[in-house]
């Protein structure tokens, strides 16, 4: 139900967007690199998950079908709800959390706003093992240079898949140009 949303960005805010499609407004909770990147007017395309409350159903969209696996699995996490989830995915990156959890370091997680000690600690726990496959260097790479160059890290880490998927057997300098290509000079 709602897997996807496809529309007109009617207005941003710090962490939520209105995607308005076929008429309808949609009120979208994205995390905050997400939001600052998305323009009113712009068209987007949105991986959605819908939570029906008993009060209120919430709406969560993400970039990509990897930010949303991780925004599930981080749910699945006793004490973490979707507001948590969607908080670590505002702080931490997906291969930030991966690397958190592969050292075993929850430190990284309480940095995240209602994360304690307790709560990091069965994050690590509960997410060894159950990570979405992480970005691999190459990857993090040409993230990492695209972020220098003044690309948000979501918009980043978002191109470098496309392009290290697209052009496997590119160099770097290669692979820099089809991003920035890709990403059309908007920063």
């Amino acid at each position: 139900m709602l897997a996807t949303v496809r529309g007109i960005v009617a207005s941003t805010g710090i962490g939520d967007v209105i995607i308005e499609t076929s008429g309808i407004g949609l009120h979208v909770a994205v995390p905050r690199d997400l939001a600052a990147t998305l323009r009113i007017g712009q068209d987007a395309f949105l991986h959605t998950v819908l939570i029906p409350r008993e009060d209120e159903w919430l709406l969560f969209g993400f970039t990509s079908a990897e930010d949303k696996q991780l925004f599930t699995i981080l749910r699945g996490v006793t004490g973490v709800g979707p507001r948590t989830a969607l908080a670590i995915l505002s702080t931490m990156s997906a291969s930030e959390i991966a690397e958190a959890v592969d050292a075993g370091d929850d430190s990284r997680f309480r940095v995240v706003p209602g994360i304690g000690q307790k709560t990091a600690s069965l994050i690590i726990v509960s997410l060894t093992g159950k990570m979405p496959q992480a970005s691999n260097s190459e990857s993090i790479e040409l993230a990492d240079a695209l972020t220098g160059l003044g690309w948000s890290q979501s918009s980043a880490r978002d191109v470098a898949r496309d392009v290290i998927r697209d052009a496997p057997t590119a160099s770097l300098a290669e692979r820099l140009k089809i991003a920035l290509a890709s990403l059309g000079g908007n920063s």
